[in-house]
């Protein structure tokens, strides 16, 4: 990707952001290649282990060689050195669970989309203020639809990604983007562990196909209304 721009248009084109993370890096890779399988070029992976810097790094190559377009960010950054060590690994972009304009800072010097997590709308303001190409709505089964919609109308300016509680169904996704949503964000509702656990990769794949269609319904439901 040349800037954060082409990113954010990545994430909005396919509508949702799968995240994960597996201790395994056969399995990580086995994994992000049953995502790509779906047409979804654009990945979270988790800093939630142990193995995330080293199963990144292989994840990376693995995209470069055999997943042609297939960018994979880090997620669950909580610190400048978490986002430092990630950057030096070569993450394509950083998600965050929180606000930090410092880690907002360094992805910038590094040309880095950075995806800061929000709750409220002195969080929204302070990540908009200091760059946030794009807005994560956390967590997403808290708030819920009713609270995107209301912030949306406070910050038409600001794009937002709904993650936590987003379940795989079209009702549910179709009421995060009524609400103003332009992606969610997915992490076991459409990757589910029992599935990983059987390595049933076949699976994986058709959720995400079936997430691209429920988000497709639900962008031609808003174009109707």
């Amino acid at each position: 990707m040349k800037n954060n721009s082409e990113m954010i248009d990545l994430i909005k084109r396919q509508g949702v952001l799968p995240l994960y993370y597996h201790d395994s890096p056969v399995i990580s890779l086995n994994v992000l290649k049953a995502i790509h399988q779906s047409g979804i070029h654009a990945v979270e992976y988790t800093n939630r282990g142990t193995y995330a810097v080293e199963n990144l790094i292989v994840l990376l190559k693995a995209a470069e060689k055999e997943m042609p377009g297939m960018q994979v960010g880090v997620g669950t950054i909580r610190s400048v050195a978490d986002a430092e060590i990630f950057i030096a690994a070569g993450a394509k972009f950083l998600v965050c669970p929180l606000v930090d304009p410092s880690i907002g800072a360094v992805a910038r010097n590094a040309g880095l989309l950075w995806v800061p997590g929000c709750m409220t709308p002195t969080e929204i303001n302070a990540a908009a203020s200091h760059g946030a190409g794009l807005v994560k709505i956390f967590p997403g089964n808290l708030l819920g639809p009713s609270y995107l919609k209301a912030v949306r109308e406070i910050f038409p300016e600001i794009e937002f990604m709904p993650t936590g509680g987003v379940e795989l169904s079209k009702d549910s996704i179709s009421s995060w983007f009524a609400a103003g949503a332009v992606a969610v964000g997915m992490g076991s509702k459409l990757l589910e562990s029992s599935l990983i656990q059987a390595g049933n990769y076949q699976q994986l794949t058709q959720n995400c196909l079936a997430c691209l269609t429920f988000v497709e319904s639900a962008r031609r439901t808003g174009l109707i209304a």
